[in-house]
């Protein structure tokens, strides 16, 4: 069954469709990877299943509902969870601070919602830093702060736009290790440039290009499509 779904979904910018007629599928536990070229409609598609900007027309459909109109909050009180490609932290606040702020919808009384905090960060390598300010981290590791936040809210659906931008190697290596445990509970769209990420992440990839979506397939299927190669895998381009 499908977690997530659109149907014939579009937004237009002046004219300009940077998302057209997309019908697309999620079914719950897997890991699905986004990619494609710059400008081929990723920020946009996913901020209209993000409830970020509403859809010029079509659908989209989470747990069988038609949440194509509600806003991004009661999304997220749906299940989804979400981190962008910019940082959201609050970077006045301390790593334990943030968490716990994404943490509070889910969590009943104090003792949980330090429990909770701890294993986000832990999840994330970040667990001895907890009293650190969130702004004296590091790019990669705001992203690592923004994904226990994530983490925190216990989503049925996780949606990571650029995880792995800013990561050492080491880093990398423990996010894809989190990827495989989480994909035990948690439905995951992997919005990635990283195309080692891609492929050895994802159970499946839709390809994006010119607000379409190209292809879909395993990991090896997309490597192995010209269409694709053409677009994209060939120009060396970030996805």
């Amino acid at each position: 069954m499908s977690l997530l779904s659109t149907r014939v979904l579009s937004r237009s910018f002046a004219g300009l469709k940077a998302v057209e007629s997309v019908d697309f599928d999620l079914p719950q536990g897997q890991v699905r990877a986004l990619i494609g070229p710059n400008g081929a409609g990723k920020t946009t598609f996913v901020s209209l299943l993000c409830g970020r900007i509403p859809p010029t027309s079509g659908a989209v459909i989470f747990d069988g509902q038609d949440i194509s109109h509600l806003p991004a909050h009661r999304r997220i009180a749906l299940g989804m969870a979400y981190t962008f490609q910019i940082t959201s932290v609050f970077s006045n606040l301390t790593l334990h601070e943030n968490v716990a702020l994404a943490a509070r919808r889910t969590t009943r009384g104090a003792a949980e919602l330090q429990s909770m905090i701890q294993s986000a960060l832990d999840r994330v390598g970040l667990k001895a830093r907890t009293d650190e300010i969130a702004g004296d981290l590091s790019y990669g590791h705001q992203r690592l702060l923004e994904i226990a936040m994530g983490l925190a809210q216990r989503p049925r659906l996780l949606i990571l736009d650029e995880p792995t931008q800013g990561l050492a190697d080491s880093e990398i290596a423990a996010f894809m290790a989190l990827i495989a445990e989480l994909k035990q509970t948690t439905t995951i769209l992997l919005i990635e440039h990283n195309m080692n990420v891609v492929m050895e992440a994802a159970d499946y990839v839709t390809v994006l290009n010119f607000g379409q979506i190209l292809a879909e397939g395993t990991p090896s299927e997309i490597r192995a499509d010209s269409a694709v190669q053409a677009a994209y895998l060939g120009t060396g381009a970030d996805a």
